[in-house]
């Protein structure tokens, strides 16, 4: 049986299909049998962020951080297990594209490569 479909969000071709939906097992992502999937990038498209283990994350997604992270303008660290909740996926453009709250620290930006999905 040759499978023709790619999965209209990573372009792989290891997908399967389960009901009504096909699912590809590389990066999670479902979709109906009967939608249009087309492999060209829109410009309405947002970009997908993932982790540091390139778990795709998604605004509510709990975080754990991998790094110890210094914090600029302070003498403070954010360490190493340190567990982050809701976290908001924002478009910053220096690279910091985690908004969330640090029990703590209070509001502050992360990078996506330096935390993994809990």
């Amino acid at each position: 049986m040759e499978n023709t479909t790619l999965c209209p969000q990573c372009q792989s071709e290891n997908i399967y299909q389960d009901g009504t939906l096909w699912i590809c097992p590389e990066c999670s992502h479902e979709w109906s049998v009967h939608a249009q999937a087309s492999p060209e990038n829109d410009e309405n498209t947002p970009e997908v962020i993932k982790d540091a283990h390139g778990n795709i994350l998604m605004d509510g997604d709990s975080v754990t951080v991998i790094k110890d992270l210094k914090i600029k303008g302070s003498s403070s660290v954010v360490k190493v297990g340190t567990k982050v909740k809701n976290i908001r996926l924002v478009d910053g453009n220096d690279g910091h594209n985690i908004a969330c709250k640090i029990d703590g620290f209070g509001a502050m930006n992360l990078k996506s490569e330096f935390v993994k999905k809990s």
